[in-house]
């Protein structure tokens, strides 16, 4: 009930520009007066609140809905956020092209959370068939993630992360049929490096010259499976020495968000680096976001 952010929102609203509210976001909409008439859904528990206020509920059938009235986005959960960021960029005014790729995520147990979640949703937002496995799994089963956050310490902190489901199954798998792998960073880049079928896989897009992007402990994998001889690329700086002894030169992540792009190659050091890891695939790919 801060009256400095509710006169905020209802300059947006009276000028008619778009507004985007996810989860519990809409209790600001609600306070603010601008749901009142409004078709709307969000996070199930704010339903009595946005009922109270006026609003036309819409029922959310899964956590990834997302309702468009007027000016308004409105979403129910993170879950959505492929959707709800491809509404608002068409509310924007924007155009995605050149999006029909089928990309691949190579997971693991532990790998980093934010950094399979992000470029997954955001490819999904742009418009791609994005499929994700992992070694001795199937389509449907979990990987459980870890996030690791940067707190002034020596090196990065560890916590639990969400549970990510997989959407497709690794055996049997043709990568012949995917334009471009994703390799999260995370724990799991330690043990998925010993896996010969996974690095038959990276070998795979990287001698067929097809667009990769790998970040933070990603190289990992990428210097287990010999492809990084004569490239440059950057990671988190504590996978330097593999980099190095691979024969790859190193790029230096000053500051942590640098990210590079060799040939059909992108790499990354960290989460931070997102704008520009994503941002230098959709060039290899090929996709653009115009307004």
């Amino acid at each position: 009930m801060n009256d400095s952010v509710l006169d905020l929102v209802s300059k947006f609203s009276d000028s008619g520009k778009p507004i985007a509210s996810i989860c519990h976001g809409q209790l600001i909409l609600a306070a603010a007066g601008l749901v009142k008439n409004r078709s709307c859904t969000a996070y199930p528990p704010v339903k009595p609140a946005l009922v109270a206020a006026g609003s036309h509920w819409v029922e959310p059938e899964t956590m990834s809905a997302c309702v468009v009235d007027g000016n308004i986005i409105t979403g129910a959960t993170y879950e959505g956020h492929p959707e709800f960021i491809r509404l608002f960029v068409r509310l924007l005014g924007g155009t995605i092209s050149g999006s029909d790729k089928k990309i691949l995520f190579l997971c693991g147990d532990f790998m980093e959370d934010y950094e399979v979640m992000v470029p997954f949703q955001s490819l999904l937002a742009l418009e791609c068939q994005v499929d994700a496995i992992c070694p001795n799994k199937v389509s449907g089963d979990i990987c459980p993630t870890a996030i690791h956050d940067f707190e002034g310490d020596q090196t990065y902190s560890e916590k639990p992360g969400h549970d990510f489901t997989l959407t497709a199954s690794f055996e049997g798998l043709n990568p012949s049929t995917y334009e471009a792998l994703v390799i999260p960073g995370g724990r799991a880049p330690e043990y998925l490096a010993l896996d010969e079928k996974v690095l038959a896989l990276v070998k795979h897009f990287m001698e067929a010259g097809k667009p990769v992007a790998s970040i933070c402990h990603g190289q990992q994998i990428l210097s287990a499976a010999g492809v990084l001889k004569g490239r440059k690329c950057t990671a988190y700086p504590a996978v330097k020495l593999d980099v190095l002894l691979a024969g790859a030169t190193w790029l230096e992540p000053d500051p942590i968000d640098r990210c590079f792009t060799d040939r059909n190659l992108v790499t990354g050091a960290a989460w931070p680096g997102h704008p520009e890891f994503i941002s230098q695939l959709m060039s290899l790919l090929g996709i653009q976001v115009s307004f």
